[in-house]
């Protein structure tokens, strides 16, 4: 008998944790999304479970989160939730002032182009809801010259070179 107990007890602690999935809700009640280990994204919208669609999703909390190509691009609930990142701390960029053009502004610039010559490339897509988002957080905000947690977002995407490539005018006009 002890010597069952013995063994279940030393596959207990030696056995891997199994990762939780991430879970959060659409905003506006659309769904509830889950992301695995894998960082595939589902939405479950009455009772029926299949793929997040791509794009730029406002979370329940006022936060976002992109999916390309069924794989969540991991926002810092994700991280923070799988440990990967420290707990949330102030960003060098919270409460900047905004001179001039926004970062979701100068984003939506260089990879739609500066005459939208990109607008259907899936990036394109992505970088207008940002900006949406952005100017929706301004606008409920105090102070609307201030970054926002978007904002943050846009100048992070700025530094994706693989998704948010610049459009390249050039080559479209041929």
């Amino acid at each position: 008998m002890h010597y069952l107990i013995r063994i279940a007890l030393l596959l207990v602690l030696t056995s891997p944790l199994l990762a939780a999935d991430w879970n959060s809700r659409l905003s506006g009640g659309r769904g509830d999304v889950t992301i695995d280990d894998n960082n595939r994204a589902t939405v479950r919208q009455g009772g029926v479970e299949r793929p997040l669609w791509d794009g730029t999703h406002k979370l329940e909390d006022g936060s976002t989160l992109i999916i390309r190509q069924g794989i969540a691009v991991p926002n810092p609930s994700v991280l923070e939730f799988r440990q990967q990142l420290p707990p949330p701390r102030v960003e060098e960029w919270e409460d900047n002032l905004i001179v001039g053009t926004s970062p979701c502004e100068r984003l939506t610039r260089k990879v739609c182009g500066a005459d939208n010559t990109c607008s259907d490339d899936e990036a394109c897509l992505a970088t207008w809801q940002l900006l949406e988002q952005e100017r929706d957080e301004r606008h409920a905000s105090h102070n609307p010259n201030l970054m926002t947690p978007t904002s943050g977002q846009c100048l992070q995407a700025h530094k994706d070179r693989e998704f948010f490539v610049a459009c390249r005018t050039e080559t479209r006009q041929q």
